[in-house]
C-alpha cells in the first residue's frame, strides 16, 4: 500500500509558471471589462438618487401649494423650515426666500428648477422640469427642457 501511494503521489505535479500566469492574464481581461461597467452603474444611480431628490422636492411643493393656493412659488428653504422635507438630499438649502432650487405652480404639473452636484464638479440641472419630465429622463443626467 505503501508503494502505491507513493507512486501515485509521484506523478502529480503543481501548476506550472505558464498555468498560473494563463489564469492571470484571463482574471485581467475579466476586470478590464468589469471595472468600467460597474463605473457607469454607480454614476447611474448617483444621477437616480439625484433625480428621486427632485421627485421628493416637487412632491413636497405640491403639498405646500395645497395649503396655500395662492402662492405661485416656492423655494427648497420654504419647504424644509415649513416641515414639508426633513432632508434636503443633494440639493443645496438656499440662503434666501427666492433663490433656487425653486418650484413654479403650474397648470400643466409644477415646474423645478434646480442643480444638484452628483460626484465630484459634475451637476444634474434641472431647467421647468415637471415630474414626468424627469421619470421619462432615465439615467440620462440631462432632464429634457419644453
Amino acid at each position: 500500500m505503501k508503494k502505491f501511494l507513493q507512486k501515485k503521489l509521484k506523478n502529480e505535479k503543481g501548476l506550472t509558471l505558464v498555468e498560473l500566469l494563463a489564469v492571470i492574464v484571463i482574471l485581467g481581461i475579466i476586470a478590464a471589462i468589469a471595472v468600467p461597467a460597474i463605473g457607469g452603474i454607480i454614476d447611474n444611480s448617483r444621477i437616480k438618487a439625484v433625480k428621486a431628490d427632485a421627485q421628493t422636492i416637487l412632491s413636497a411643493a405640491n403639498m405646500y401649494f395645497a395649503e396655500n393656493p395662492d402662492a405661485t412659488d416656492v423655494n427648497l428653504m420654504t419647504l424644509v423650515d415649513g416641515n414639508y422635507m426633513d432632508d434636503t438630499g443633494k440639493f443645496e438649502k438656499p440662503k434666501s426666500a427666492d433663490a433656487e432650487p425653486k418650484v413654479t405652480k403650474a397648470t400643466g404639473g409644477n415646474k423645478f428648477n434646480g442643480s444638484a452636484k452628483y460626484k465630484g464638479d459634475e451637476t444634474v440641472t434641472f431647467e421647468d422640469a415637471t415630474s414626468k419630465m424627469i421619470t421619462e429622463s432615465g439615467n440620462s443626467k440631462d432632464v429634457p427642457k419644453k
